[in-house]
């Protein structure tokens, strides 16, 4: 089977518009949470959000008569990407001999959510003739894949997986088995987000899912906290490129980390609460230690980048779920939410999330979870409370699980030639 690494990383999200800017953030424990500014909340209960703070898409990714084709959620995408790309030191755009064998795989939860809003209030006050003809390109999910490829010349597989907050861990994951079995050499993956809109937070407001510390927004996300009382919205993105061991070696390009496990797995129960004592999560993570040939988890340092949302059957379950897998050695692991600190980002997150393992792994530093004062009932595991921590470890498996009950685990390892 082919091995596969990671060569480049690229983000925006709540804490910075780089992944230099945000490593520093997260390992300072800081928080990017704040009071929504994107769109109108007073009569809504929750009134904070992690918001992407400016942002400007340069004009060399995309050109200012281009943008309008793209909603807010493409243009994280291809700024992300954009930096993955220099990252891993790639020239762009790729050769035509070399282009189909590189692959973008970009999801996203939610899409164009303020296209939607903005052009559907432009239709009911002007008429359906003043629909932009960039209105389908702008909203629908796999533009994010498809606009970045355009960009790249990448012309190998492109797809994008649409699996709620597991979204940006299945993107990844799928592109690691494509790579793996031959079907490219080279790949773009992860997650991008941008729903922090009217409709999307009243949405999740309804559904009594987030946040009210209003008055401390950036103590609001406390993922295993006890006082903990829902999640954050938050948006951004996150870009991995994937490589083929042997071509990474051939260029000479720096490695991350190697992807070497990959789980993922149905709940079957509700629609949006996880299987009691999570159970299926249990399963996606025992999945990807099979497939990384992981027999004992206990045996090697290991970091979990939780998908520790902040709220009450999220935080218990997954505690839970990692105990299950882990068994005897669940104590010994490192276990934190960088939500905490960026909030969530939803289909953005995996993708994040993937970066943050990998910057584990080089650095040796783990990222705290701020905000977990007191840990909750159940949740009785090593959550690197406030402050980073070093670590040599040898693993980091990333979480995110999803409303209809998908879940999704990545395992990364260090990379040792």
């Amino acid at each position: 089977m082919r091995r596969v690494v990671v060569t480049g990383l690229g983000t925006v999200n709540p804490v910075g518009n780089s992944v230099a800017e945000s490593w520093e953030a997260l390992i300072a424990g800081r928080s990017g949470i704040g009071p929504t500014t994107l769109c109108e909340v007073d009569d809504l209960p929750s009134k904070i959000a992690g918001e992407v703070k400016n942002f400007d898409l340069p004009i060399e990714v995309v050109p200012k008569k281009d943008r309008k084709k793209m909603d807010r959620f493409i243009e994280f995408s291809m700024s992300a990407a954009a930096e993955a790309a220099k990252d891993a030191g790639f020239a762009i755009p790729f050769s035509d001999e070399f282009a189909p064998r590189v692959g973008v795989m970009i999801g996203s939860g939610m899409g164009g959510l303020p296209a939607i809003e903005d052009w559907q209030k432009t239709v009911m006050e002007k008429g359906i003739k003043r629909l932009t003809p960039f209105f389908i390109p702008m909203v629908i999910i796999n533009l994010a894949s498809g606009q970045v490829s355009i960009y790249l010349n990448a012309k190998g597989p492109n797809s994008c997986a649409v699996t709620a907050c597991a979204t940006g861990t299945h993107s990844i994951g799928d592109a690691f088995k494509l790579i793996e079995r031959g079907a490219c050499d080279v790949a773009f993956a992860g997650g991008t987000e941008a729903a922090i809109t009217r409709l999307g937070v009243g949405g999740f407001a309804a559904m009594t899912a987030l946040s009210t510390r209003n008055d401390e927004p950036t103590k609001a996300s406390r993922p295993f906290d006890k006082d903990r009382d829902g999640f954050v919205m938050a948006e951004g993105a996150g870009v991995v490129v994937l490589e083929e061991l042997g071509h990474a070696k051939a260029r000479g390009a720096k490695i991350y980390a190697e992807v070497v496990g990959y789980g993922l797995t149905g709940d079957a129960f509700h629609i949006t609460s996880p299987a009691p004592d999570g159970e299926g999560a249990a399963r996606c993570m025992k999945m990807a230690l099979q497939d990384a040939g992981i027999k004992d988890p206990g045996i090697a340092p290991t970091y979990v980048n939780a998908h520790g949302t902040s709220t009450h059957f999220n935080d218990l379950n997954e505690s839970k779920a990692i105990r299950s897998a882990f068994g005897a050695a669940a104590d010994s692991l490192l276990v934190s939410s960088t939500k905490s600190m960026v909030g969530h980002m939803l289909g953005a997150a995996g993708g994040f999330e993937a970066v943050v393992c990998c910057k584990a792994l080089e650095t040796g530093i783990i990222p705290p979870t701020i905000n977990c004062d007191e840990p909750g009932e159940g949740c009785d595991l090593n959550y690197v409370p406030h402050v980073a921590q070093k670590a040599n470890i040898e693993y980091a498996m990333s979480n995110s699980f999803g409303f209809g009950g998908t879940n999704a685990t990545l395992i990364f390892r260090r990379y040792h030639g």
